[in-house]
């Protein structure tokens, strides 16, 4: 009797000790789950440059704030304006590079004098946040220079992206990782 009384103590706590593994495991394995990068069949999210409306909501919709999405600038087809629709506000007062006058919110855009009347204009990617301001500014007013794109070394590439959801012109979509970037040209 003593014995079948060992049996089932002994059975009771393997339960109980199987049951703390089965519970710990989950939670301590869940971290090491949601810190690695989900791919599909090598593929990444990107945003193409010709579909985008430059809605803003790259910026609201990202799981990551900043959000991952960049504004990218393509040098050869920028025309080096004095007056860049990406830089500088519409219907603004005086022609200055005061912040109030820029169109970034952030200040994400460096403007360097290169000679009279031409300006190198570079994105602070740090200070970028996606909001696509520049990048409506310079396809309005300029020659589409500025884009953006989903920046893969900070996205975590979820297996949906809740921009790509988001999308009203369905300009966000999976391609190859080997491309990774798609690059916005004169056309």
């Amino acid at each position: 009797m003593n014995n079948d009384k060992n049996k089932y103590q002994s059975r009771r706590d393997f339960v109980r000790k199987a049951g703390k593994v089965l519970v710990a495991v989950p939670v301590l394995g869940l971290p090491v789950v949601l810190s690695t990068k989900v791919t599909t069949a090598g593929t990444v999210w990107q945003i193409d440059p010709y579909k985008c409306n430059t809605c803003g909501q790259c910026k609201t919709h990202c799981v990551l704030t900043p959000s991952a999405v960049k504004c990218m600038h393509n040098f050869q087809m920028c025309g080096y304006c004095d007056l860049c629709g990406g830089y500088l506000r519409q219907g603004v007062r005086t022609i200055s590079t005061g912040a109030e006058n820029q169109m970034c919110p952030t200040g994400a855009i460096n403007r360097k004098f290169v000679e009279e009347p031409y300006f190198e204009y570079t994105i602070n990617e740090d200070l970028c946040d996606g909001c696509g301001k520049c990048v409506k500014g310079c396809k309005d007013f300029g020659n589409g220079s500025l884009y953006l794109q989903i920046d893969q070394n900070l996205c975590v590439n979820c297996n949906e992206c809740a921009i790509a959801r988001s999308c009203p012109s369905d300009a966000i979509s999976r391609i190859s990782d080997k491309v990774q970037y798609i690059p916005k040209e004169k056309i």
